[in-house]
């Protein structure tokens, strides 16, 4: 089985030999990251400038602006291990929790998290019923703990239909939570990609049938300005657990030129360890956004 595959555009696997190992030693082999990357600026961008220097003189690494995660694999994780795919999602927000204090200690700004897709409703009822119960405990529990540490909670997806309950949790997580100014934790809950898309459509084409948008006058950035969180920059990095190879109706507007970094690792099991491998990966990636010079990952 493969250990740890990168994105399609490299079109590379650096676990496709079976000497490789087993699924959790891939850490191990995974090199360190380039303690000082060369930044080129893309044709027509502004000069980064110098790097930022360390204490000791050397280049300081600035991690990604904006990471997300797809957290793949909670219920194979708890059948390998003979569990109910509830223990799996449970173990999964404790990963979640560290993942969270990790982002945060690394400098990253922006964590955006696939919590529930639009097609998760396909699920059994009893996954469902679990599935909420624990975004329910999530929000009572943990949203005290976000606020004492200045994390910001901001919800992007469909809310019509939903329980209100529910609907009541996700408003209070981000009210509680407007003010800080710290890590901000985009939490995309009952979302999908092309719905979103589907959405920001829809809002264009009433302006258009109310006479205050001309047809001729959409454009990509128009369509972006309809998205569920305008304002946010895309992901520099898109991370998926478990091994497999798809971003399943993700960010599939954002991502366009996001690296994406597939992981072996069951999301339960995702540590401080993967997530710095993942990211160093990330390092060794050179950007080019469609043009011809590179820029190579902060």
């Amino acid at each position: 089985m493969p250990e740890l595959a990168i994105g399609p555009r490299f079109a590379r696997t650096l676990w496709a030999n079976p000497a490789c190992g087993d699924r959790d030693s891939w850490r191990k082999r995974m090199p360190e990251a380039s303690a000082s990357p060369k930044v080129t600026p893309a044709a027509g961008a502004a000069h980064p400038g110098p790097p930022p220097q360390a204490e000791d003189g050397g280049e300081r690494v600035k991690p990604p602006r904006h990471v997300a995660i797809i957290m793949d694999g909670n219920g194979r994780w708890a059948k390998e291990r003979g569990l109910p795919r509830g223990e799996g999602h449970r173990r999964g927000v404790e990963a979640l929790r560290r993942t969270v204090r990790a982002v945060g200690e690394l400098g990253i700004e922006i964590l955006t998290i696939y919590s529930f897709s639009s097609e998760n409703w396909s699920r059994p009822a009893t996954e469902i019923t679990d599935l909420m119960g624990l975004l329910r405990r999530f929000i009572r529990k943990d949203l005290a703990e976000l606020d004492n540490n200045n994390v910001r909670v901001r919800i992007i997806g469909e809310r019509r239909n939903l329980e209100p309950e529910i609907g009541r949790l996700l408003d209070e997580a981000e009210e509680l939570t407007r003010n800080n100014s710290g890590l901000l934790l985009v939490v995309a809950f009952n979302y999908g990609g092309r719905q979103e898309i589907a959405r920001a459509a829809e809002r264009i084409a009433s302006l258009v049938a109310a006479g205050a948008m001309k047809p001729g006058d959409v454009t990509a950035h128009v369509v972006m300005s309809h998205l569920d969180a305008p304002d946010l920059p895309d992901p520099d990095l898109v991370i998926r657990t478990s091994g497999e190879q798809r971003l399943s109706n993700f960010l599939l507007w954002q991502s366009a030129y996001s690296e994406l970094v597939f992981v072996p690792t069951y999301w339960p099991d995702f540590d401080r360890a993967a997530l710095d491998n993942a990211i160093a990966e990330y390092r060794r990636r050179e950007r080019r956004f469609g043009g011809l010079r590179r820029v190579m990952a902060p």
